[in-house]
């Protein structure tokens, strides 16, 4: 029964998106043990932003909560923050024993199946799980067309719709370094 409300919620502000004119018809809340902590909801239309999508939304917003100290995590609270190192899940091709656990333990209930801009976002939260009540078909009929994008994806670099061109690698080669060369990185 909580599924339901909490999907109810996000078809709640999805709609209510829609009714103010902030964005499409794409709303999200995160819960943690039974809660709602976070919700979001599309703003585009009322930001000018295109990443301003109910999921990414309500992912800032549950890390504001989680993360009070935030925007300055000192290195004593990263233990007490989403940056707590935990190990990776058994069998992942990570290459990190640790993580940070970001978002572990939470879900996600949106109106639309995410795209790909928010499963990134999900896959780099890591939630546990994502409950979506429209699918990408359902989502096409109404002029959002994220399917290209996630079949755009899968094809190499060079096919891709965007021009993709790798450049200057020298350049940034400093940046990795500094990072590879970094003591007691904090693997996120």
């Amino acid at each position: 029964m909580a599924k339901k409300k909490f999907m109810r919620e996000a078809v709640r502000l999805a709609t209510e998106s829609v009714v103010n004119g902030w964005g499409g018809p794409f709303g999200a809340v995160i819960t943690h043990d039974g809660d709602i902590i976070a919700r979001g909801q599309n703003r585009v239309l009322l930001t000018g932003d295109p990443t301003a999508h109910g999921e990414v939304e309500a992912i800032r917003k549950a890390i504001q909560v989680l993360n009070p100290e935030a925007p300055s995590i000192s290195v004593e609270y990263q233990n007490r923050s989403t940056l707590k190192l935990i190990p990776r899940e058994p069998c992942s091709p990570d290459p990190e024993p640790y993580r940070a656990r970001m978002l572990k333990g939470c879900e996600i209930y949106t109106s639309g199946q995410p795209c790909p801009m928010c499963m990134s976002a999900i896959y780099w939260s890591r939630l546990d799980a994502v409950y979506y009540s429209q699918d990408l078909e359902d989502t096409a009929k109404i002029g959002f067309s994220d399917e290209y994008q996630y079949e755009d994806f899968k094809k190499p670099v060079h096919e891709r719709s965007i021009r993709m061109v790798h450049s200057y690698p020298k350049l940034g080669k400093s940046a990795y370094e500094a990072w590879a060369e970094r003591p007691n990185k904090h693997p996120y």
